[in-house]
């Protein structure tokens, strides 16, 4: 998950030093996004936010109930807010910097998020509503005979 630390005793404490310093420096450097997504779901139950890279692989992605908020709280215009912040935290090291916001969905936590990244500095380039629309509904019931 992660690259262990080693100690070494003697005088090669040096090298393994400066080996670490320079794997750590190039692994930031590559991972650095600077295009990317965000995807923003809110429902009436729950707001998922997901941030991807151009080409639509996930760097990362928080829920509402993820940071702690549970019951009818999780679908909140405050909790869709903080989600956005905890997210921006996140990403702000490495990126995306330049994003598209795709919203989804008709929770109460839509334009929260939203507001959230632009406030922080984030550099929102689109904002589109993806919300699926039906074309014509579901069946309706049977006739009911009496």
């Amino acid at each position: 998950m992660g690259k262990k630390k080693v100690i070494q005793k003697s005088g090669d404490a040096k090298e393994g030093a400066e080996g670490a310093v320079a794997t750590k420096s190039s692994a930031t450097s590559k991972n650095r996004i600077e295009n990317g997504c965000i995807y923003v779901q809110a429902s009436y139950n729950n707001t998922l936010i997901t941030v991807t890279d151009d080409k639509g692989n996930v760097v990362t992605w928080m829920s509402a109930g993820s940071i702690g908020f549970s019951g009818p709280k999780k679908s909140t215009p405050f909790a869709a807010s903080k989600v956005a912040e905890a997210i921006f935290e996140k990403i702000q090291r490495n990126g995306p910097f330049h994003v598209d916001v795709f919203v989804r969905g008709v929770g109460s936590g839509r334009d929260a998020a939203v507001r959230s990244f632009v406030t922080k500095g984030l550099d929102v380039k689109t904002i589109k509503d993806v919300t699926p629309v039906p074309h014509n509904g579901p069946r309706p019931p049977k006739v009911r005979r009496v």
